[in-house]
């Protein structure tokens, strides 16, 4: 006796569920420009590595002998994958079946996913396209019944936001619950034109009345209403990409930054670009004439491993840089001033991106550097109605709160309560400055004329007057005076300044190590 019949029926079901939505379906995802799920996963894992779990779970079909005429798979698969060697849980949605929609099994499917990933302490990336899991009109008819919302394993999600990387990939209309899985990630990004998500879409929103009334065109009322060019810059999506390849490419990149789980250190990887490079640039880099912009990105390049800064959130909270990198080796956490927008001054999204950026950095044990030209909060009638004090003492709140080694370079200005937010000033002070740094509980220039009123208005020429002021001024504002007092620990060249950070991740790293 064998059990050929029975692996003959196995080979079958899998056949069938490896046509998904069929031919026509097939064709139609491809015609928008989309790859499907299976391919999806073929192309973000390591070569061979993805093992199907459930592959056959769906609804089957069978003629009135009982025999199996056809199967309509679930519409998500997951399993176990490599990246870089490394064990995760890979998922994917699958819009040719119902538009990734409820079906028979999905939620068990999805839930058990979940669970494999903190259970077994597993990174997990969810490639998402459609609701993701949640429910259409038709299954309503279906079951004959409504009933009260409830998403079944929310809390494996939650779970998994506590113990390892969560990834997410929009990679199509996402609406629902595949918005919710999106947001609730550690790193999520779209794709340009390819991608939209909304809490319901544009049928919907008009269906029910509300204030939107999209173009005819359905494409374009998609991408009016919850397009990448809204939700990357808003903060509720961090990345935008051009392409499904280089969406892939970036969830393996952020990846390798991570551990597996909390609890274990991140990777150090080979390095190549030697520790005291001192680049001749830096030294100029600043301009003298304090109104002058001048690219932080260029000099993040030039202090980090060459090769190595990963920006994340680049299009909101734009006043603040927020990267992963590398110092001979060792992975780091970045937050960085942005003197070309807003002068670098944090209103209510740039302190909630530094918020949620220093907590992720904890969460995960990667020290901080935090380069810093700051001259405090957004000010003024708009910063008032955003909210950003709040904002902001929340993203100050989380640096005094992180445990993990910081290190900050002062490069020119850190003025009030955020520039005070540079380092959690209680503990040891890890701190550099650069000779064109510029501090204080607020800008000379914007008190000076207050301060000195009375000496300017009795003088015989203000304007005079006024220019001698300055002069003392500038004196006293040097950051020599502040060093002579130990106000400030060390006044380096700026060329010393990736020698100097890759000293402190050795050291971070070692006290990290420790920890372990």
């Amino acid at each position: 006796m064998s059990w050929a019949q029975e692996l003959e029926e196995l080979r079958k079901r899998e056949e069938l569920a490896e046509q998904m939505g069929g031919p026509e379906k097939l064709a139609r995802q491809h015609g928008r420009g989309k790859m499907d799920a299976r391919a999806r996963l073929a192309a973000l894992c390591d070569e061979g590595s993805f093992r199907e779990i459930g592959k056959i779970a769906g609804k089957g079909s069978y003629d009135a002998e009982g025999n199996l005429t056809g199967v309509l798979p679930a519409p998500f698969l997951f399993g176990k994958a490599t990246i870089e060697g490394r064990p995760v849980v890979a998922t994917a949605d699958d819009f040719t079946i119902r538009g990734g929609a409820a079906d028979a099994g999905i939620s068990r499917k999805m839930v058990q996913a979940e669970k494999m990933a903190h259970e077994l302490k597993l990174p997990i990336i969810r490639m998402i396209d459609g609701t993701g899991g949640g429910g259409s009109v038709k299954t309503l008819e279906q079951i004959g019944a409504t009933y009260i919302p409830a998403v079944p394993g929310w809390s494996d999600v939650v779970t998994n936001l506590e113990i390892v990387p969560v990834v997410a990939l929009a990679l199509g209309p996402t609406a629902g619950l595949g918005a919710a899985r999106t947001v609730a990630s550690h790193y999520s990004i779209m794709v340009r034109g390819l991608s939209q998500i909304f809490a319901a879409g544009p049928a919907v929103v008009d269906g029910l009345g509300a204030s939107y009334k999209g173009p005819e065109d359905h494409q374009r009322a998609k991408e009016e209403l919850g397009g990448s060019d809204i939700h990357t810059r808003n903060g509720v999506v961090d990345d935008e990409v051009g392409s499904e390849a280089e969406a892939f490419a970036r969830a393996r990149h952020f990846l390798s930054f991570m551990p597996e789980h909390v609890g274990q250190l991140a990777r150090r990887s080979s390095c190549l670009d030697p520790v005291h490079r001192r680049e001749e640039e830096l030294l100029s880099l600043v301009p003298r004439d304090p109104k002058q912009v001048y690219s932080m990105r260029r000099c993040m390049d030039m202090v980090f491993d060459t090769g190595t800064v990963f920006e994340i959130g680049r299009m909101w909270g734009r006043a603040a840089i927020t990267a992963l990198a590398r110092l001979d080796g060792w992975p780091v956490a970045v937050v960085a001033s942005d003197p070309s927008f807003l002068g670098g001054s944090w209103e209510a999204k740039t302190s909630e991106k530094v918020e949620r950026f220093v907590k992720l950095a904890d969460q995960f044990r990667l020290p901080v550097v935090h380069l810093v030209d700051n001259p405090g909060f957004m000010i003024g009638r708009e910063a008032e109605m955003a909210g950003t004090i709040r904002y902001g003492v929340q993203a100050m709140n989380a640096i005094y709160k992180a445990t993990v080694p910081l290190a900050s370079v002062v490069l020119r200005r850190a003025y009030g309560i955020a520039g005070s937010a540079m380092s959690n000033a209680e503990r040891y002070q890890y701190r550099f400055c650069w000779p064109s740094g510029d501090w204080g509980s607020l800008p000379i220039a914007g008190g000076l004329e207050v301060a000195y009123k009375s000496e300017i208005e009795a003088s015989v020429d203000p304007a005079a007057t006024l220019v001698e002021i300055r002069a003392r001024l500038d004196k006293v504002t040097s950051p020599f005076r502040s060093a002579e007092r130990f106000n400030v620990e060390d006044i380096i060249d700026p060329r010393d300044t990736r020698p100097l950070l890759c000293e402190f991740a050795e050291l971070a790293w070692r006290k990290l190590g420790s920890e372990s």
